[in-house]
């Protein structure tokens, strides 16, 4: 539904480790881009490792309906673990995966799994890589809202929000149902739905009966 990075690069729609200069590029800058702030990266979207423009994160973060302060984090409900996580970035600062247990006071494997949650909730995000003299280098993450606060200053309404990012999976996508958008950006279909129909009535898309269920097209 999304654009890829490597088809823009390759013109290839599946990666192809035979790519090597290619997959270098692309790898390095997953890491280099979210470290000088020119996206946010992480799995931000349906868990998959994603970038996300600065001009549009502010409208994909008015849809947790949380302020944009660093702690807002306060005000949804975390597990345990991931509270635990949130609350050691909010002190320490950015900080790689190799020392985040450590630092949150769990083992290695839940921690792993509740940053990838709170990656998909908005709250941390990847700021980059830490080298080490042995082994693959490390992710470094912090919390989102401290990253991009200049960015999160103003949010849109979230129906409004979610009517601009359905539009803009549809332009990339060409045609979608309300289950599409709704696995990307999270939420309901019927949320979902309701933005496409809103796209609708403003003329900047039509649907069409697939049968079971409606798709939409521009």
């Amino acid at each position: 539904m999304l654009p890829s990075l490597w088809e823009a690069v390759t013109g290839k729609p599946v990666v192809d480790r035979d790519f090597a200069p290619d997959v270098a590029l692309i790898w390095g800058w997953k890491d280099e881009l979210p470290g000088r702030k020119l996206v946010c990266a992480g799995k931000h979207l349906g868990g998959r490792a994603s970038f996300v423009s600065l001009e549009l994160l502010p409208v994909l973060y008015a849809l947790t309906g949380r302020d944009g302060r660093p702690e807002d984090f306060r005000d949804e409900e975390l597990s345990p673990v991931e509270r635990d996580i949130a609350e050691a970035l909010l002190v320490s600062g950015p900080t790689s995966s190799a020392e985040l247990p450590s630092l949150a006071g769990h083992e290695r494997k839940r921690v792993s799994s509740a940053a990838v949650r709170l990656q998909r909730l908005l709250v941390v995000t990847a700021a980059g890589r830490q080298e080490h003299e042995q082994g693959w280098p490390s992710i470094v993450f912090d919390i989102l809202p401290r990253r991009y606060g200049d960015r999160l200053e103003t949010l849109p309404d979230p129906d409004d929000a979610r009517s601009t990012l359905a539009e803009t999976i549809l332009r990339s996508a060409g045609e979608v149902s309300a289950a599409d958008v709704a696995a990307i950006i999270g939420g309901t279909r019927k949320q979902a739905a309701a933005a496409l129909e809103r796209l609708a009535a403003e003329g900047r898309a039509r649907g069409r009966d697939a049968g079971e269920y409606l798709l939409w097209t521009l």
